[in-house]
């Protein structure tokens, strides 16, 4: 669709109170691992998004779901962010605002090389990846694929742009 940034970053969010866990563990856990053990401080995600990403195939690593990857954003302001801004959401638990989420930032070519260095798989979605729809890739070859210009939006309105604010699997 348009020509990615020379050095694409990607965001995650946490609230402030799961950093200590994440250095004690050295890592942060996909939702398949967090499902399946007690974690200690608040999850600001939804529920019932982070069950069906469980269920979710990425096509292009044969018997994964989206759940077995941890949920990067290819923009730095996320659509849950703003969700959590508006603490309106029928499905939202956590109303705490904004002030105490953290947004962590990293090279996206930095985290495919120690995953490649590791032999741990990872891919991007072309849409939601929590939606039904998404298509995955799994070559940065394959950047050029996104809409760079909906990530880089500001202004969320169009139906497009919404589409187009990729999180990464």
């Amino acid at each position: 669709m348009s020509t990615p940034p020379a050095r694409p970053k990607i965001y995650h969010i946490v609230h402030v109170d799961k950093l200590p866990s994440i250095v004690d563990d050295g890592c942060l856990w996909c939702d398949a691992v967090i499902s399946q053990r007690q974690m200690a401080g608040t999850t600001i995600g939804m529920g019932s998004i982070k069950q069906r990403r469980l269920s979710l195939s990425v096509h292009c690593h044969g018997g994964d779901y989206v759940g077995d990857y941890v949920p990067f954003y290819f923009c730095s302001r996320s659509i849950m962010l703003y969700v959590i801004h508006q603490a309106n959401h029928a499905e939202l638990a956590y109303r705490g605002g904004q002030e105490p989420i953290v947004h962590l930032e990293a090279d996206l070519y930095d985290v495919v090389a120690w995953a490649q260095g590791i032999g741990r798989r990872w891919a991007f979605s072309l849409a939601n990846a929590g939606a039904a729809y998404a298509q995955f890739r799994n070559r940065l070859s394959q950047l050029d694929e996104l809409d760079w210009q909906a990530v880089a939006a500001t202004d969320w309105r169009a139906a497009e742009v919404q589409a187009g604010r990729i999180p990464v699997a």
